[in-house]
């Protein structure tokens, strides 16, 4: 069964940090490359993070570039998302996604950025 679950998520003031962690099993985790998306209320799901299955190489969305970094340790399945000087329109519920050959999806973590 392949299961992908991201924890970290909570309420930070602007301009502070969380780091979000995805758990990952029913797959060979090494495999595969590995994203974020987040998703604001009445907005499309969109993609902010992708990494390579080896983590060699990586890839963001220009409205998180230079503040979030997305990484990965394989002997933990798990990948991570640190996301530095948050800002209020970095509300969102984030999702981890497996590039398994079918695909899979989280069941996301609540960032709530406000004062």
């Amino acid at each position: 069964q392949v299961q992908v679950v991201e924890s970290g998520g909570g309420l930070v003031q602007p301009g502070g940090s969380l780091r979000l962690s995805c758990a990952a099993s029913g797959f060979t985790f090494s495999y595969y490359a590995m994203s974020w998306y987040r998703r604001a209320p009445g907005k499309e799901r969109d993609l902010i993070a992708a990494i390579t299955n080896t983590g060699d190489s990586t890839n963001y969305a220009d409205s998180v570039k230079g503040r979030f970094t997305i990484s990965r340790d394989n002997a933990k399945n798990t990948v991570y998302l640190q996301m530095n000087s948050l800002k209020p329109e970095d509300t969102a519920g984030y999702y981890c996604y497996a590039h398994t050959v079918l695909g899979h999806w989280g069941q996301g973590t609540q960032v709530t950025v406000s004062s």
